[in-house]
């Protein structure tokens, strides 16, 4: 069952090392100001330091502690992840995956973290600056794909009913 479940975890390694490798070489090729446009437009990547949370937000908050009590939240957030999994069957492969993902995302922002003392972000969406979505890089994009995931997981099984206590079961509603 450990084998099993373990596997799933090497995504997360997967991502944690893609994470790093793209966060690296923007670091090398962008630091401090650069921006290449992808798609003209639309996207581009741009060098950021986020030294808050999703978002940008908790930016502007100026603490020795912030790097330590968000890096500690990271640590907290995987320790429940990897209790969460180990409690759920292996069986449940979506949420095995689900729950990887995000873990891997987690602890590539966490390492960031803790090297750093900020996350570099480097995908920018935007159009023609008109709009522009908070920079944001492939840890994020894990964190929400994982979450994403375990709402269309869970949003399955409230409809299929296995999430469902027995007595609220199509078998035990009467009619009257």
């Amino acid at each position: 069952m450990l084998m099993i479940k373990s596997r799933y975890y090497l995504f997360a390694l997967l991502i944690l090392v893609v994470d790093y490798v793209t966060k690296w070489i923007v670091s090398a090729q962008l630091n401090p100001n650069g921006s290449i446009e992808i798609l003209p437009g639309y996207l581009r990547l741009s060098y950021w330091e986020n030294s808050g949370v999703a978002f940008g937000l908790l930016n502007n908050v100026t603490s020795i502690w912030k790097p330590y009590i968000l890096a500690a939240m990271a640590v907290v957030a995987v320790v429940v992840i990897f209790l969460y999994s180990a409690h759920m069957p292996a069986d449940r492969k979506l949420l095995q995956m689900a729950l990887a993902i995000m873990t891997g995302g987690i602890l590539g922002n966490f390492l960031d973290r803790i090297i750093r003392g900020y996350v570099v972000d480097f995908i920018e969406f935007h159009i023609f600056d008109i709009f522009v979505w908070p920079t944001f890089n492939a840890a994020d994009s894990a964190i929400t794909i994982g979450i994403a995931l375990l709402f269309d997981r869970y949003g399955e099984e409230s409809v299929s009913g296995r999430n469902c206590e027995p007595a609220c079961s199509p078998q035990s509603i009467e009619i009257r």
